[in-house]
């Protein structure tokens, strides 16, 4: 009977602890403490919290003499031939299992100390046990590595060694003595039964917290990242008055703020809500606070009227939010309150985390025009890099001309400056009709005929159906310029090329082949990839890898040119435009009809 109400009594004072230890946990500074990285701070502060519960849980114990139970409350002291049951292993266990070695050791000193102080049959064996449970539950908790927080049910079923162990000692230190012994039968299964609930109790309660602290950031985050994507789309084309009234009406009406305001470094551009005014946009920022926010790209918090601009009744605090653009401050957001009670930690937490998504976003938005910018910049120059090969290529000939053949020389000049004419209008876009590309191909033909006369044969075949067809500029015309000039070279016999346009069931199929010397076998493999010398041929190689690099950039790989050589003799350069979305529909609807 007096086991069963010793067990009673400890139970009913270890949930006593255990409620301490609940409001404990809802504290925010001991909940940080729980997110924070382990450092010789960390482990101090919590020895001393874990080693505090541990005393709690001493003074909560239950006082024996003899077989006599005293239930007296917040024992001081006790004589040597009297014990305490209680529930102080609940800290020292719970500060191992979470806080590892050095934790657990020194949560177990400061109870072992307090409890030698009090005194009693167990005081030496208590100063020295502890401790080492502490240092054994963090040994254990290393297997445990990998949860953040080990689960309650294995805590307990760890706990339930710690007490017995103790009881161990307690009869080493005291050789087995008769008191020792009758003490220890009666608090023994008690003891093992409070500190292993305890502990496991307490475990839960702590992995309740932390979940429910990692609940509410993943909601604050999900509500800033939802009311960020809103609020993006404006401030993404640029701070206007416009666009920032729009991306203020966003924040107020998700945020329920009684004003919102948004402005750039200068001035405010939109103001919404109470306080609201004729001719406040515009107005340059006045206060102390957010010029401070605009140098330092730091969260403000307004705590008095003095500090609010524009000044209003019923505004008496306001969070402002710096956000980024570029790495530097691009504007702020101010979000307006009643009163400063309604400014929250979830509100401060909410502005911080407002701040980076839109400040992140508005660099992702800057990355992406800039890329988009580089690429466009980078299709100018691959595209403007043909005119002076082709150029180059063309006065030499001129040259040539003018000193055996003067009229030949001046029809190529003015056939010259017609091809000139219309690359430059050609060039100014990215894709252009496949009618305006042939009629390209054919003024640069005009060109060479005029030079080789008879010796050159170019028959260009195209499917009906593909004049309106979308292909960068200047796409045939450096295929076939690399065959005269390159194909031919050295050559004395007629020079036949074929372009071939061809519908195919995803895009255009363009094939140039010719009956020249081929492609060297040294650069085949490298050829488009980048420019190159060798072979013997003296090529370069500009023109086809510019083609080559405007096609990737535009269509991707799928696009690129595939380069072989004919078995007969003489090269083949094919590819694959892919027809623009409008283009595929007008394709199928054709091939429908022909069907039909």
């Amino acid at each position: 009977m007096r086991m069963q109400h010793l067990t009673l009594l400890l139970m009913e004072r270890m949930g006593l602890l255990l409620l301490i230890t609940f409001i404990l946990t809802r504290i925010p500074q001991f909940r940080s403490l729980l997110d924070r990285r382990p450092d010789w701070r960390t482990g101090l502060t919590f020895s001393l919290v874990f080693g505090l519960v541990s005393i709690g849980g001493t003074y909560a114990g239950v006082t024996i003499t003899g077989e006599r139970v005293d239930s007296s409350f917040l024992v001081a002291s006790l004589q040597p031939e009297e014990a305490m049951a209680d529930s102080a292993l609940i800290g020292v266990m719970v500060a191992g299992l979470l806080g590892g070695v050095a934790v657990g050791t020194g949560a177990g000193l400061i109870s072992g100390i307090h409890a030698y102080s009090l005194g009693g049959l167990t005081c030496v064996a208590d100063a020295v046990s502890t401790p080492i449970l502490g240092l054994l539950a963090g040994l254990v908790a290393r297997f445990f590595a990998e949860e953040r927080v080990i689960a309650p049910v294995k805590a307990l079923f760890i706990s339930v060694f710690a007490p017995i162990l103790q009881m161990g000692v307690v009869l080493i230190v005291n050789e087995s003595s008769t008191a020792a012994i009758r003490t220890v039968d009666l608090i023994g299964v008690p003891m093992v039964a409070a500190n292993s609930v305890g502990v496991g109790i307490l475990v839960a309660m702590i992995q309740a917290a932390m979940k429910e602290e990692e609940r509410a950031a993943a909601s604050e985050t999900q509500r800033a990242l939802h009311i960020a994507e809103m609020a993006l789309p404006f401030l993404k084309q640029g701070l206007t008055f416009e666009t920032a009234e729009a991306a203020a009406n966003v924040l107020r009406r998700e945020l329920r703020a009684s004003a919102v305001a948004v402005t750039d470094t200068k001035q405010i551009l939109a103001h919404v809500g109470i306080g609201m005014m004729p001719g406040i946009q515009g107005t340059p920022i006045a206060s102390e606070l957010s010029r401070k926010a605009v140098q330092t790209g730091e969260i403000q918090i307004t705590r008095t009227k003095e500090q609010i601009q524009p000044h209003h009744p019923a505004i008496g605090a306001a969070i402002i939010v710096p956000f980024r653009s570029g790495g530097q401050v691009a504007g702020l957001i101010k979000l307006y309150y009643a009163s400063v009670r309604q400014i929250r930690p979830v509100e401060e937490a909410f502005a911080q985390g407002l701040s980076k998504l839109i400040s992140i976003q508005l660099d992702i938005a800057m990355a992406e025009q800039l890329r988009s910018l580089m690429k466009d910049a980078e299709l100018k120059a691959l595209q403007a890099q043909i005119n002076p090969h082709f150029l180059f290529n063309t006065l030499n000939a001129i040259v040539t001309l003018i000193r055996i053949k003067p009229e030949a020389a001046r029809r190529v000049t003015v056939q010259l400056g017609h091809y000139m004419r219309m690359n430059l209008t050609m060039t100014q876009a990215p894709l252009v009709p496949l009618y305006k590309e042939l009629e390209h191909l054919h003024t640069y033909l005009g060109i060479v005929n005029i030079r080789f006369e008879d010796q050159l044969s170019v028959d260009c075949q195209c499917d009906p159906g593909l004049e309106s067809v979308s292909i960068p500029p200047s796409t045939l015309q450096p295929l076939v310029e690399n065959s005269i000039h390159h194909g031919f070279k050295g050559r004395t016999d007629r020079g036949d090329v074929h372009v071939e346009l061809r519908r195919g069931a995803d895009g255009v199929h363009i094939v140039v082949k010719d009956n020249g010397n081929g492609f060297p076998a040294d650069v085949l493999e490298t050829l488009g990839a980048s420019p190159v010398t060798g072979g013997g041929s003296g090529s370069t190689g500009i023109g086809i890898y510019n083609v080559n690099r405007r096609l990737i950039h535009l269509f991707g790989l799928e696009a690129r040119l595939k380069f072989s050589n004919l078995p007969e003799g003489g090269a083949r350069i094919e590819c694959t435009i892919p027809y623009q979305a409008e283009e595929r529909r007008e394709t199928i609807d054709e091939s429908d009809d022909r069907r039909g």
